[in-house]
């Protein structure tokens, strides 16, 4: 039996993954190289899906994608060690998810659910429930649920599913629903840039403009200086938080001097 790893070789080893996972990818075999370093220190599946949730952002931020150094078939491959295999699972479900390729992602995940050989971990379900809240899939919700009962407070996991309520734009309740994930205790920090873009997202559908535009300004001051990877999106929502509060105080009073309740 081999022996446990060590403490501070584990955070070594992790912290050598992480440096490897986002950094400029010359290498187009990292993603394996990345699945050797998580086998090594027997990576559960939350510390797979912070490292490979970052990675695939870091690549797709330099312009090389995982979608283009892995394949379906790799992530479908049965032929591996069950780390293996979620870590390219992670990382191609990962990039799917930040490219918005909803229907792809649902599919992979229903294929990759028959091949394997062990149920599918929390962070994987989170993916499927995304693609399915992505597409306003009723049945989202309910993978949703599933997910948080055994998510617990895992911030990746949260953010993934906050993620899916925000772009199923036609979800019964789902600005709500959002609002309502948001003030779970790994995402009300009030300081994450991210949770306070998704929440002024769902504030301006509910017609709350005032506290959308708060929440919005707060995100962009929560920003790192410099930070450019998501401030257009921030500016683009506070916009849009404008012009949906404008149009409201231009119709409202044709509204009123007409006899039609508001």
């Amino acid at each position: 039996m081999t022996p446990p790893t060590n403490r501070p070789d584990r955070a070594a080893a992790l912290h050598k993954a992480r440096a490897r996972a986002t950094a400029t990818a010359d290498d187009p075999s990292w993603p394996l190289h990345l699945a050797e370093d998580l086998h090594g220190i027997r990576a559960d599946w939350k510390t797979s899906s912070e490292v490979c949730a970052d990675a695939a952002w870091a690549a797709r931020s330099t312009g090389r994608s995982v979608l283009g150094l892995l394949s379906p078939e790799d992530v479908l491959a049965t032929n591996r060690d069950p780390i293996t295999t979620r870590t390219l699972a992670h990382l191609y479900l990962s990039a799917l998810r930040f490219d918005f390729r909803c229907p792809t992602l649902q599919r992979l995940v229903e294929q990759l659910a028959q091949t394997a050989r062990q149920p599918l971990d929390c962070y994987t379900r989170a993916l499927y429930a995304f693609a399915l809240l992505g597409q306003s899939r009723p049945e989202g919700l309910m993978v949703m649920d599933e997910v948080l009962a055994m998510a617990e407070e895992h911030p990746k996991t949260l953010h993934v599913l906050l993620h899916g309520l925000w772009l199923g734009q036609d979800l019964d309740e789902g600005a709500e629903r959002l609002l309502a994930l948001s003030l779970r205790p790994a995402l009300a920090t009030g300081t994450d840039p991210i949770v306070l873009f998704r929440t002024a997202g769902a504030l301006r559908r509910l017609g709350r403009y005032d506290e959308g535009l708060s929440a919005i300004d707060r995100a962009i001051d929560c920003l790192p200086p410099g930070d450019i990877s998501v401030h257009a999106d921030l500016v683009r929502e506070r916009s849009l938080l404008c012009a949906a509060r404008d149009l409201y105080q231009h119709r409202s009073p044709t509204r009123a001097s007409s006899g039609v309740p508001s």
